[in-house]
Formats: structure tokens, C-alpha cells, sequence
């Protein structure tokens, strides 16, 4: 990973940031230490192709997730495109371009959704980060500090695909989920995506997630279809978390902007939605050995600034 040269003051502030985040993670893995009280997962959410319906899994899962009672923070990571907003039905005024001109806070963008889930909506394109001087990161890694205190769980839903942008977003979070469905298509896309994060990015573990099964079974088939080709050529631990059926409710739910969970709470797809939110919540990666929300967006701006 390439990382932004600076003036030596700079560089010493970034090491200090990155002693404390160290430390604080130290004190977290002791018997009663911090992470017993508090600490954010940070989950990315990504495919290997668009039209798989990851957008709707996220809103859904961190809908389903606060009903269980997590605080769930959504990031809009799909610079340009992002379309969390459109498929619940909200209209932001500012979003994340806002935050990084200075015109506001990371606070004062956040937006309501359903069920109490919070979320930051997208930006217009990714040059406003790589324009940002390290002054004005290190300002809004100070604000996200904030969002560590409040929040149990966040989830950043990426661009689909295999874009600078989903790698920036993906590699930085401690967990990354990937979405797949039946299609052949997106099996062979998705392998290609954990290819490139496993050979490139040294990712080595990953969870899937298949949508618009007929099935249990055929999730699995297809989960085993993946699995099979990543074990053959990849070193890799690919976990299966679970499917969410193919349901015409959720198809009613997004011509009305709404999420199916809120909309159709005893339908066969808000079943799965429950089912997989309880998963993720017993299923908490041990250890937690990429960081906080602060380590994230200290790695992804980093990122975003290197050349």
C-alpha cells in the first residue's frame, strides 16, 4: 500500500495517530478492555458486477441489524452513482463532497433512514479527496472520532466491479462481504474481484452472500461453485453467510422506495434479512485486526492521495 509523503510534522502526527489507534486496539483485546464497551465494526459490502441488488442488501441488512438492536452507520461509497438515498426514498441536502470542501461536518450530513439506521450520502466524484491537503485529513479523521463513540456497526457500500474506488473502500475495512447471485455472470465476476483483492491487496478473507436465490439449496450451489474455483487457485477462507430468496416483494418495495423489511416485514425476503443480521451479529470477525472507523478513512484517504 502506498501511503502520502508529507513534512515531517505531519508525518509525526500520522504516527501518533497510528500509536493510539495501536494502543487502543491493545486495550480493547485485554479481559474487560475496551472492546467490551465499545468499538465499530466496519463492514464493506461489495460485487464483482452491478445488477446483483447489493445496494438493497445493504439498506436492508442495516435495517434489519438496528431492529436487532445495533447502531448502524451506512456510508454511500459509490462516488458518483451512489443510490442509497433513491432506493429509500430520501433526499439529502449535503452529502460527503460537502464534508471534504469544509462547507460541513461529517455530523451535520448525516441523514435519517428507517429503523434508526444513519447514513452518509455519496459524493459527486473521487477528485475532491485526492485534492485534499493533509491538514484537511487529519480535520476529518478528528470529526470521525465522533461517529466511533455512537456507532456499533458500519457498512459502506461500494461501487460494483473492480475500480480504484472499490478497492480503496474495501481493503480498508475489517470485513468485506460479497455479494453474488445465480447467474454465471456474477459468480465469474465476483471470483475475479477476490482474485484481485487476495493477489494485489493481500486480502485473504472474505464472506459471501448470494441474492435472488429460488433456494437454500441453490444459494449453496452457488456459494460451492465459488468456492471450489477460489480453492483451487487462491490461498484464501471464503465463508458462507447466508442467501436472500429471489421474493417479488422486494421488487414492489423498490418501485416504492422503500425497503422491503420495512415495507413487508413478514415476507420470505425480510426473513433472510433477519436471519442474515443475526448471523453477522454472532459472527463478529475475532480480534478485529484492521482497525477502527478512524483507521478506515485514515487508510482510504491515504489512498485516494497516492499516486
Amino acid at each position: 500500500m502506498s501511503t502520502v509523503a508529507g513534512t515531517g510534522d505531519q508525518a509525526d502526527t500520522l504516527r501518533q495517530m497510528a500509536h493510539k489507534a495501536k494502543k487502543n486496539q491493545a486495550d480493547a483485546a485485554q479481559p474487560g478492555g475496551l472492546a467490551n464497551h465499545k468499538g465499530i465494526r466496519v463492514i464493506s459490502v461489495t460485487s464483482g458486477k452491478g445488477g446483483v441488488g447489493k445496494s438493497n442488501v445493504v439498506s436492508n441488512l442495516a435495517i434489519a441489524l438496528s431492529a436487532q438492536g445495533k447502531k448502524v452507520l451506512l456510508i454511500d461509497a459509490d462516488l458518483g452513482l451512489g443510490n442509497l438515498d433513491v432506493l429509500l426514498g430520501l433526499s439529502p441536502a449535503y452529502n460527503l463532497n460537502h464534508v471534504m470542501s469544509g462547507e460541513k461536518t461529517v455530523m451535520e450530513i448525516l441523514i435519517d433512514g428507517p429503523a434508526g439506521i444513519k447514513i452518509i450520502p455519496a459524493g459527486t466524484g473521487v477528485q475532491e479527496l485526492t485534492s485534499l491537503g493533509q491538514h484537511e485529513k487529519l480535520k476529518l479523521l478528528d470529526e470521525l472520532d465522533m461517529l466511533e463513540e455512537q456507532f456499533d456497526i458500519m457498512i459502506i457500500d461500494t461501487e460494483a466491479g473492480i475500480s480504484e474506488n472499490v478497492t480503496y473502500f474495501t481493503v480498508a475495512a475489517q470485513e468485506i462481504f460479497v455479494v453474488v447471485t445465480p447467474e454465471p455472470t456474477s459468480i465469474t465476476d465476483a471470483y475475479a474481484l477476490i482474485k484481485l483483492l487476495a493477489t494485489r491487496y493481500s486480502e485473504h478473507h472474505f464472506k459471501v452472500l448470494v441474492n435472488m436465490a429460488k433456494d437454500s439449496e441453490d444459494a449453496l450451489e452457488v456459494f460451492r461453485k465459488l468456492a471450489n474455483v477460489a480453492g483451487r487457485f487462491l490461498d484464501i477462507s471464503l465463508d458462507y453467510l447466508g442467501c436472500v430468496v429471489k421474493d417479488e416483494k422486494v421488487v414492489e418495495a423498490v418501485k416504492r422506495q422503500k425497503a422491503v423489511t420495512e415495507l413487508f416485514p413478514d415476507s420470505e425476503a425480510a426473513g433472510c434479512f433477519a436471519t442474515l443480521a443475526r448471523r453477522v451479529i454472532e459472527n463478529k470477525r475475532q480480534g478485529g485486526i484492521k482497525g477502527n472507523i478512524q483507521f478506515f478513512f485514515r487508510r482510504m484517504l491515504d489512498n485516494q492521495g497516492a499516486s
